[in-house]
């Protein structure tokens, strides 16, 4: 068990001492946020600590961790080394543009490409996944000198205008178009329609080594492969968007590389920072060479504060083997869920840390209980949960997450 989780382990349903010494109740809280807030979401839960893969809300409840804002907790929470880093560096230099040098920047980028091999050499940092994969879309376009894409229905690239037309989920999509008929979406897997969809006005073909918010759904190692083999002869890019795959979820580095397939960009984000924003565009010599000087830019992307979170990210990765961790640990969770389902479980499927169980009833209410139980997952398109726990989550934390799920499966059944 690590040591920053163990004391919380230990006890459970209790928050460690001081955890509830709060200046506000969840109510409190949620009246003074509500007076301002858009809109969008009505919280009904409020956290203010983290440890490890437990979370604490206001009154001092306990969670287990399964959803680490949507993959992006990678090495926990109040990850000694990540806040050590940011506190830090907080107090050398906070911003550096990228036209600027920097050293914590150009040691975050040695360490990134010891973990990422060629053909890609080159990287363009911005601040988000959406971010980083509209920069690909746009190298794409000035690599190629072509306009179409490719794209995989109930893929997500994320809600900004620049990537939302490649994004299939319609409630996303439409109340914002209509948008340039230059993406043609393709079923994942099937090769016919892949075939058909890639000519020569294809950009490059973007998609998902594991479809994330559409479910869980890995692309077969044939499809990835076809879809390198269709884009080098016809003249596109493959861009893979390992946003939420990438970082050691599934316990390689990238998702895509127990394929052999390498792409012409891939895009990373979520668990690169740890939670701090970071979005990060890989490419190769070639296509970086394609975009003029001054062709694309952003203020905030790869300064120093977010480049020393990258930074302490990638050591934790690799001095605590984060990667056959989540191998070994998504092994045992994925069989502990499938031993749990009973008849209110179709299917439990994944890869690492990044594992999705689709429900035979609907997921929504489930998910409810989940959180009742303190265990915080999302869903997952259709049916299916998310289970996507910090890279830190300890063995015993995995059996816990799976006795506390077993007891909510056990009362859809």
């Amino acid at each position: 068990m690590n040591d920053h989780t163990s004391e919380a382990a230990a006890r459970p349903h209790a928050a460690p001492a001081g955890a509830t010494d709060t200046p506000q109740t969840t109510e409190a809280i949620l009246a003074a946020d509500a007076r301002h807030r858009s809109g969008l979401w009505s919280p009904d839960v409020v956290f203010v600590r983290g440890e490890g893969a437990r979370l604490f809300d206001a009154d001092g409840r306990e969670y287990l961790d399964c959803m680490a804002g949507i993959a992006v907790a990678s090495v926990g929470h109040a990850n000694p080394r990540l806040a050590r880093a940011l506190a830090e560096q907080a107090q050398r230099l906070i911003v550096a543009p990228q036209n600027l040098g920097n050293d914590v920047r150009t040691r975050f980028t040695d360490e990134l490409f010891e973990l990422v091999k060629p053909p890609l050499n080159r990287v363009f940092y911005s601040n988000s996944g959406a971010e980083a994969n509209e920069a690909a879309l746009k190298w794409a376009r000035v690599a190629t000198g072509r306009r179409g894409f490719v794209a995989v229905r109930h893929g997500f690239s994320g809600r900004s205008m620049g990537v939302l037309p490649l994004t299939w989920e319609p409630k996303y999509r439409e109340p914002f178009g209509p948008f340039e008929p230059d993406v043609r979406f393709v079923t994942l897997g099937d090769a016919r329609e892949l075939e058909a969809a890639v000519d020569d006005t294809t950009a490059a073909v973007l998609l998902e080594p594991i479809q994330g918010e559409g479910g869980i759904r890995p692309a077969s190692d044939d499809y990835l492969r076809l879809a390198r083999e269709l884009t080098r002869e016809r003249g596109a890019l493959l861009v893979f968007d390992e946003i939420q795959t990438g970082v050691g979820r599934t316990g390689t580095f990238l998702a895509s590389e127990p394929s052999g397939v390498s792409a012409d960009i891939v895009t990373l984000a979520k668990g690169l920072g740890g939670g701090v924003p970071i979005g990060a565009t890989l490419m190769t010599d070639a296509v970086a060479a394609a975009m003029p000087a001054g062709g694309h830019g952003t203020t905030f992307g790869g300064n120093p504060l977010s480049a020393a979170a990258g930074l302490a990210v990638l050591e934790e990765i690799q001095e605590r083997d984060l990667l056959s961790a989540a191998k070994r640990l998504g092994e045992r969770l994925m069989s502990g869920l499938r031993a749990a389902g009973g008849s209110a479980v179709r299917e439990v499927r994944g890869r690492g840390l990044l594992v999705g169980v689709e429900t035979a009833v609907p997921a929504g209410p489930v998910i409810q209980a989940l959180r009742d139980a303190g265990v915080l997952t999302i869903a997952g398109g259709g049916d299916t949960i998310r289970y996507l726990p910090p890279l830190v989550i300890s063995e015993a934390e995995v059996d816990e997450v799976v006795a506390r799920s077993a007891a909510v499966f056990a009362r859809f059944t």
